[in-house]
């Protein structure tokens, strides 16, 4: 297969979808979602309702097909009327039969939602690039599969088919993955950032080969000339697109990388620094405190 960097990104990020469940209500209700540290992420089968994040003074419409994304640590409520005395989730919990969680008089509406785990020492490259809250509506069709997803995410929860549990947690992550797509390709994630700037289709073929090989010394016209644009050109897009200079960008992609190596295995740092194209210790060492603060030594010190 071609190179993906938006592959790249999520294996560095270790991203891991956990599927907490669906949630069906029915008559009047209004329920608080508890704040939680992690990317939380929700999809509406049927019915529809009121979303008001803590904070905010408007509620958003929700309707069958929506799907979101949380961000950001905050409490919220879904309720048919905003008005309402919410009752908080863990006492909805409490009565849960397996997976699926019961709340009101009926079945009008139902969702499913899931929350993401990502490696701590990078979960800020992906959090920075998205905004609080991503909605997504229902018409959009860049979600015909996430709402795919949804459905069998619904069958597997339902049915008991071997292996249920298993295929649940895949669906998930996929589901997530659209999301981001989704969310990438309607501009609903931050300006200057890595997530448009993988997505960008002039930029794609000079981030691939940074990418496939990120020790070699690229020079921009080399990386522009992949692009089919003169450097000039190439630069000021790339700047605009991804917030940071073409070279600065394979700086931080190798000191990522660099990250990731220091934190899976024991590796010197010579052979290290060879791996990502520097000439010696004290040149990617410089390099490395330059860019994420911190000196390699020191992380890993901190990881043993």
């Amino acid at each position: 297969m071609s190179v993906d960097p938006f592959s790249d990104f999520l294996t560095l990020l270790e991203t891991r979808s956990v599927l907490s469940g669906a949630l069906q209500a029915g008559g009047h209700w209004a329920i608080r979602f508890p704040a939680t540290d992690r990317l939380k992420f929700w999809g509406v089968l049927r019915g529809r309702c009121m979303l008001l994040l803590e904070g905010e003074a408007e509620a958003i419409s929700v309707e069958a097909g929506d799907i979101f994304l949380l961000r950001c640590a905050r409490a919220h409520v879904l309720a048919t009327d905003p008005a309402l005395p919410p009752m908080p989730l863990d006492e909805i919990l409490v009565d849960r039969m397996g997976a699926l969680a019961r709340h009101g008089s009926g079945d009008e509406f139902l969702m499913i939602g899931g929350k993401v785990e990502l490696a701590l020492e990078t979960a800020g490259v992906l959090l920075d690039a998205l905004p609080a809250l991503i909605h997504l509506r229902a018409g959009n069709h860049c979600l015909d599969a996430a709402h795919w997803l949804l459905r069998r995410l619904a069958y597997e929860r339902d049915g008991e088919a071997p292996g249920a549990v298993t295929a649940s947690a895949q669906l998930a992550h996929l589901l997530f993955i659209e999301i981001l797509r989704a969310a990438t390709a309607t501009g609903q994630v931050a300006k200057g950032g890595w997530l448009p700037a993988i997505a960008d289709a002039r930029l794609a073929p000079a981030i691939r080969l940074m990418h496939a090989d990120p020790a070699r010394a690229w020079t921009l016209d080399e990386l522009a000339s992949a692009a089919a644009m003169s450097r000039a050109a190439f630069a000021a897009r790339f700047k605009n697109v991804a917030g940071l200079a073409p070279m600065a960008y394979l700086t931080a992609w190798r000191m990522r990388l660099a990250q990731r190596a220091l934190r899976e295995r024991r590796v010197p740092l010579a052979t290290l620094a060879q791996s990502l194209g520097y000439g010696s210790e004290s040149a990617f060492s410089n390099a490395y405190k330059r860019t994420l603060g911190h000196a390699p030594t020191m992380h890993r010190s901190v990881r043993r």
